[in-house]
């Protein structure tokens, strides 16, 4: 029973980051800068991060790379999102078990934000052969610290309502 509802709570996990993907693309878009978004899918991630294992966080990032490309997305909008995101969850999972006392969840939340434009920067420069889009990085940075902060807030917020909660999804915190 208790795998059913592990594999129950993935499938919530994985509904709602492609929920708020499918959201932020019908959100206009207040950025002049091509590229930039806020990242809401990311809030699962770093959620994620509490209460599963590394392996299960990189399956909610590709199956919502996946399905939000087949829902509004193109071959070459997986490959930003997946890189990214598959980038930003090992980064942010790296800093979340070994030196999660050293960071906030705002912290972590930023340097997922960073590691996700990096990811997203380096495809990008692969696909047109052109490692001249790295001048673009201190713009990315900068949108990097904005939507991280504003991530880690609403997922601390959030945090704190699963805390409360916890016992009613069947997981164990990993915030020790």
């Amino acid at each position: 029973m208790k795998k059913l509802r592990k594999l129950t709570t993935l499938a919530m996990f994985i509904s709602v980051a492609l929920v708020l993907h499918v959201v932020e693309g019908m959100l206009p878009v207040p950025f002049t800068v091509p590229g930039i978004k806020l990242g809401l899918a990311n809030i699962v991630t770093v959620i994620a991060l509490m209460f599963f294992n590394f392996r299960e966080i990189l399956l909610i990032v590709i199956i919502r790379c996946l399905l939000g490309s087949l829902f509004g997305g193109s071959i070459s909008a997986f490959l930003f999102s997946v890189t990214g995101g598959l980038l930003s969850a090992a980064v942010m999972a790296i800093i979340f078990y070994l030196f999660k006392d050293s960071f906030s969840v705002i912290g972590i939340s930023i340097v997922g934000a960073i590691s996700h434009n990096i990811g997203q920067l380096f495809i990008a420069s692969l696909i047109i052969s052109d490692f001249r889009l790295y001048v673009y990085l201190p713009v990315l940075m900068i949108s990097s610290l904005v939507t991280g902060v504003f991530i880690g807030i609403i997922v601390n917020f959030a945090k704190g309502l699963l805390i409360k909660n916890i016992s009613k999804l069947g997981l164990d915190f990993n915030d020790n």
